[in-house]
C-alpha cells in the first residue's frame, strides 16, 4: 500500500487518479473515508450519516462510490449529491433538511485533469492540517472490506445552494423583485467544472449572460485550466468581456471555492485587486474593520485599506490559516469580516466564514447592479489602489534535512543586516517569514520583500515588488549579497533572475 501521508496536501488529500500511475484509487479513497470516521469515533462524535459530491472529473463517480462503500461497511447513510461545488457541500450541513455530520467532496480544485481528491467538511469548516494527520493516522489502521450496510440515497443539492444565492442578491439589493438584476450583463466562465449553473441562475435573475462560456461539465477541461491564477483563463474570460460587451466577467476554479472577475474593459481583478474591491464594500458596512489577508499581499494594498478606515492583518498563506484568524480576531473582539488569500480563497463572516468564491462573486455582483443604477462601473471602487511598477515570485530550494533550519538561517542574517542598514526597514507585523521594506532611489519603503518558508515543501517562496523602475533588481542583488554564503540553501534562481535581468539593462 502507498504511504497515505504523501497525498496530503495541506488541510486535503490529492493524488494522480487516471491512468497507470494512479495512486488515488478507489480503495485508497475509501480507506481515507474509513479513516476519517474511525477519527470522529475516536474525538467522540461517530458519524451516523455523510453526505458526498463531487466535481466534473472523469474519476470522480469511482472515487464517490470508494468513498460511499467504505463509510457504509460501517454502517453510516450516504446521500450521493452528485456534482456539486466545495461551498454547496459546506453549506449542506447547515441548510435544514439536507444535514448531515460531515461532507466530503472529490475534488483535486484547480489541478490538472488526471488529478482528484477529498476535501474532509465538518459543521463548523474544514479539516486543519494536524486534524487531517490524525486521519490519516487513522487510516493506516483502518481494516475494509466490510459489507455496506448504511444506506445510500441520491439528491441534488444545487437548487437549494442556488436559492440561497439568490436570496442574497435579493437582499443586497433590498428588494423581493423577481428579477433584480435586469440591466446588469455577466459572463461566467466555468471552465468545464462544476459552476455552470451560475450563468443559469444569473439568467433566472434578469441578467443577461451572452459571452458565458465552457459551462457544460468536462472533466477533460478541454477548453483552460480551470484556475482563476492561470493567464490562459484569465485572458479566456477578458475576451469573453470584451466580445459580449457585458458589465462584468467572472471565473471559477474547478469546485468554485476559488473565483476572480474582469470589468467592462477586460482588466483582470484578481489577487490585489480582488482584496481591494471586496474590502472597499466591506468596510463601507463595516468602518474600522480588519481585513485579513496571506502574506504576499502589496504594500500598495495596505494604504488602499487604511485609506478606507480600514485595518490591513497579513497571516500565514493557506486559506484555513487566514480563515482560522479571522475567526480568531472576531472571538477576541476584533471586528474582521473577511479572510481573503490572493489566490482567490475567500471567506465572509456573513456566510459562516465559508471558503467561497461563488459568494463572494455574489456579493461583488450585488455592488455592480447598485453602481449600475448610478451609472458607475465596479471597478470605480479601485480607484487610489497603487499597484507595484514591478513584481516577481522566485522560489529558492533549501538543502539539507533539515529546512526548517535553513530557513531561520536566512531569516537571521537578513534581520543582523537589516539592523546596520538604515534602508532596510523589517515589517513590524512578521506573521510568515520576513518582510523587508526597502528605500529606492531616494524614496522611502517604496520597495518590498518576503522570503518565507513553503508549508510543504523544502522551498523558500520569493517575493519582492517595486514602486520605481529597476527597484526589484536592486533588492534581488542586495538580498543576494546577504545570503550568498548562507548554508543549505540553493540561490540558483536567484542569480539566474539577477543574471538576465543585467543582460537585458545592459
Amino acid at each position: 500500500m502507498i504511504d497515505l501521508f504523501k497525498l496530503k496536501s495541506g488541510s486535503d488529500i490529492r493524488g494522480v487518479a487516471l491512468g497507470d500511475n494512479a495512486v488515488l484509487t478507489p480503495d485508497i479513497a475509501a480507506r481515507y473515508a474509513v479513516g476519517f470516521a474511525r477519527w470522529r469515533e475516536r474525538e467522540g462524535q461517530p458519524l451516523r450519516t455523510v453526505n458526498i459530491g463531487r466535481d466534473s472529473r472523469l474519476t470522480g463517480p469511482a472515487i464517490v462510490k470508494g468513498v460511499s462503500d467504505g463509510l457504509r461497511s460501517l454502517g453510516i447513510d450516504v446521500t450521493d449529491f452528485g456534482l456539486c461545488t466545495t461551498p454547496a457541500m459546506f453549506m449542506c450541513l447547515l441548510t435544514e433538511g439536507y444535514q448531515a455530520d460531515a461532507s466530503l467532496m472529490i475534488t483535486a480544485s484547480h489541478q490538472p485533469s488526471d488529478r482528484n481528491g477529498i476535501k474532509f467538511i465538518l459543521p463548523h469548516g474544514g479539516l486543519s492540517g494536524k486534524e487531517l494527520d490524525q486521519v490519516i493516522a487513522c487510516a493506516k489502521e483502518a481494516e475494509l472490506g466490510g459489507e455496506p450496510t448504511g444506506r445510500l440515497t441520491e439528491r441534488d443539492y444545487l437548487p437549494a445552494y442556488q436559492h440561497i444565492l439568490a436570496e442574497r442578491i435579493r437582499r443586497g439589493l433590498n428588494t423581493d423583485a423577481e428579477k433584480p438584476l435586469t440591466g446588469l450583463h455577466v459572463a461566467v466562465d466555468a471552465g468545464n467544472g462544476a459552476g455552470g449553473f451560475y450563468a443559469d441562475m444569473l439568467n433566472a435573475l434578469g441578467a443577461k449572460t451572452g459571452g458565458s462560456q465552457f459551462l457544460e461539465p468536462d472533466g477533460r477541461f478541454p477548453n483552460h485550466i480551470p484556475n482563476p491564477e492561470d493567464e490562459e483563463a484569465m485572458a479566456a474570460i477578458s475576451e469573453a468581456v470584451k466580445r459580449s460587451g457585458a458589465n462584468l466577467g467572472v471565473i471559477f476554479d474547478t469546485d468554485c471555492d476559488r473565483a476572480a472577475i474582469v470589468d467592462h474593459t477586460g482588466r483582470e481583478i484578481n489577487r490585489n485587486r480582488l482584496i481591494a474591491l471586496i474590502s472597499a464594500i466591506l468596510l463601507k458596512q463595516s468602518p474600522g474593520a480588519t481585513i485579513v489577508t496571506d502574506s504576499v499581499t502589496s504594500s500598495g494594498l495596505a494604504q488602499f485599506i487604511a485609506a478606507r478606515g480600514g485595518k490591513h492583518y497579513r497571516f500565514k498563506r493557506g486559506y484555513r490559516n487566514v480563515i482560522d484568524e479571522a475567526i480568531r480576531l472576531n472571538e477576541s473582539g476584533i471586528e474582521c469580516p473577511l479572510a481573503i488569500e490572493t489566490s482567490g480563497h475567500a471567506a465572509l463572516k456573513e456566510n459562516h466564514f465559508l471558503d467561497d468564491g461563488m459568494y463572494l462573486v455574489t456579493v461583488l455582483i450585488v455592488e455592480a447592479m447598485r453602481l449600475r443604477r448610478e451609472g458607475k462601473e465596479l471597478s470605480s471602487l479601485l480607484n487610489g489602489l497603487q499597484e507595484p511598477v514591478e513584481s516577481v515570485e522566485l522560489r529558492l530550494n533549501t538543502l539539507g534535512e533539515d529546512r526548517f533550519a535553513a530557513a531561520d538561517t536566512v531569516f537571521d542574517k537578513i534581520n543582523a543586516y537589516a539592523a546596520g542598514d538604515v534602508r532596510w526597514h523589517i515589517a513590524p507585523d512578521n506573521r510568515e517569514g520576513i518582510r523587508v521594506s526597502f528605500d529606492l532611489n531616494g524614496g522611502r519603503e517604496n520597495g518590498w520583500l518576503l522570503i518565507r518558508l513553503s508549508v510543504h515543501d523544502p522551498v523558500m517562496p520569493l517575493n519582492i515588488e517595486s514602486d520605481v523602475k529597476g527597484g526589484v533588481l536592486l533588492m534581488a542583488k542586495a538580498l543576494y549579497g546577504v545570503l550568498k554564503d548562507a548554508p543549505n540553501i540553493d540561490l540558483t534562481n536567484l542569480e539566474a533572475y539577477i543574471k538576465k535581468e543585467d543582460e537585458t539593462h545592459v
